[in-house]
């Protein structure tokens, strides 16, 4: 058992004042949407109030781990702008910020307990699925009434144990959530859950618990999830005589009205959203309205605009339900808000993938007001690449009062213009186009649209006859023009 000093050494370390919160992820893979949300909540929250926001990670289920997942963690959240003032890369008053290397620290306050009379040994054998979910009648558990020298002796002869939360029988314990407002919970319907498991280390209730207080943890930002939990974290902190945390539990984002939004039934994760061509600032636009209302009818922000105007008061108690059509609704305005230099980057390497060689400033001008998601763009510059099979029918066009007769007669005073433009520029082609449709007395539409329908073998197109030609260049627009041709004519001949 440790002496007070060593308790009283780590309290003095405790920062004092402002706000602290902490995100505290376990390295068990990619960020699902709901932990995104929860980090940003808690950066919010930090943020808003000129507070520090900490980044810990929580890897005691050691079962459970992911090579690399605490790398994933660091670049995803850097990606997405949420920095952190105190970690396990930056390091920080209160360290280490990763619990297995703080395992130490955790049996010395777990033992306190049992001096205390909160906790006790548990020497039952039980399996580890069955410790670690707290899944036991205290009723049932002879340990719970062993003597103090009785266990302590047993423990001395080097009899496996854990250690148990002593829950009262009688009573209940009262909290406060900042958004459900105040919880009751009868200590009868709470379980002696497992402190610290026979391998010497801490279950995730216990840890988080220690840490919290140890690195100055104001407010605690969860899911609804471990609203069931809270009681027994509450008394946990009333064991040692410490102050609570605001709690602010978040509701659950849900696929549909039955269903959460679960990577185990393959919902997207964040980096998915990312890989499916989602801007970052449209998912943290779109995901911090999933259980917050801001005032007024406004909904586009940016994170900077997100930390002003966030309120907890604003937090909503009901589920929340992720659409896909809603992101997408945000990120396609994001997509056409950007300025043209940093859409053509984001997009090159898409572009790249359907049209490698062409102009990709030029096409990404054609698509920018177009685009909603940044990966649906090489499926729209397919028929860059290779021209699609098309029925003749596509040239019938009533706006432009095309049918087959007239598009043959369109496309045979192309082609020779098309083969004799010069400069074969933007501006050149489309002054040589122009010009043939007054020469010709017809509407720029009536020549332009058998033009695009043979480049192009489709009817919807990010820019018109003109830019295709550009970017098919000379020899495969006239070789696409040709044969729009001989396709309307031998259907003319059948």
């Amino acid at each position: 058992m440790k002496d007070q000093a060593w308790f009283d050494a780590l309290e003095a370390k405790i920062p004092v004042g402002g706000v602290r919160t902490r995100f505290a992820p376990s390295p068990t893979g990619y960020m699902h949407i709901g932990n995104m949300r929860t980090a940003l909540y808690t950066w919010l929250i930090a943020r808003k109030a000129g507070g520090k926001f900490l980044l810990r990670i929580e890897d005691t289920d050691q079962g459970r781990l992911v090579q690399d997942a605490t790398e994933i963690i660091y670049r995803t959240l850097k990606g997405a702008g949420l920095t952190w003032d105190e970690g396990p890369d930056v390091g920080g008053p209160v360290g280490p910020y990763i619990q297995t290397e703080r395992r130490d620290l955790y049996m010395p306050y777990a033992e306190l307990l049992v001096q205390r009379g909160c906790a006790y040994r548990c020497f039952c054998e039980k399996t580890e699925s069955e410790e670690d979910s707290g899944d036991f009648s205290r009723g049932d558990d002879p340990c719970r009434s062993l003597s103090p020298e009785e266990s302590e002796a047993r423990a001395k002869a080097g009899e496996p144990y854990v250690i148990r939360q002593k829950i009262p029988h009688e009573g209940s314990t009262t909290f406060r959530d900042e958004i459900f407002g105040e919880i009751t919970a009868p200590n009868a319907d709470l379980d002696d859950q497992v402190l610290m498991k026979r391998d010497g280390l801490p279950t995730y209730n216990f840890a988080n618990v220690i840490d919290d207080h140890l690195m100055g943890i104001t407010h605690v930002v969860r899911g609804t999830e471990y609203l069931s939990s809270t009681p027994k974290y509450n008394l946990l902190y009333e064991g040692f005589g410490w102050e609570k945390p605001a709690y602010i539990h978040c509701s659950p984002i849900m696929r549909d009205a039955q269903h959460k939004l679960s990577k185990r039934h393959g919902d997207p994760t964040y980096d998915d959203l990312l890989n499916q061509g989602y801007l970052k600032e449209a998912i943290l636009n779109y995901i911090a309205l999933l259980g917050w209302s801001p005032a007024g009818e406004r909904e586009f922000f940016t994170l900077p605009e997100l930390v002003e105007a966030f309120d907890l008061k604003g937090m909503s108690k009901s589920p929340a339900i992720f659409d896909p059509v809603k992101l997408t609704y945000f990120n396609s305005a994001y997509l056409r808000g950007m300025s043209p230099e940093d859409f053509h980057a984001a997009a090159k390497p898409y572009i790249q993938q359907a049209a490698a060689g062409m102009d990709t400033a030029l096409i990404a001008s054609l698509l920018q007001q177009r685009c909603e998601k940044l990966s649906d763009i090489p499926g729209q510059l397919g028929f860059l690449k290779e021209l699609p099979e098309y029925e003749t029918e596509l040239f019938n066009n009533k706006k432009s009062k095309s049918d087959a007769a007239s598009s043959i007669e369109m496309l045979e005073a192309a082609i020779p213009r098309v083969e004799q433009l010069s400069p074969w520029t933007k501006d050149g082609v489309h002054d040589g186009l122009m010009g043939l449709a007054e020469e010709l007395g017809v509407k720029n539409a009536k020549l332009l649209w058998p033009v695009r329908i043979a480049l192009s073998g489709q009817t919807v197109t990010p820019g018109g006859a003109v830019e295709i030609c550009c970017l098919l260049g000379r020899e495969e627009a006239l070789r696409r023009l040709r044969l729009g041709l001989a396709r309307l004519k031998a259907g003319q001949e059948g």
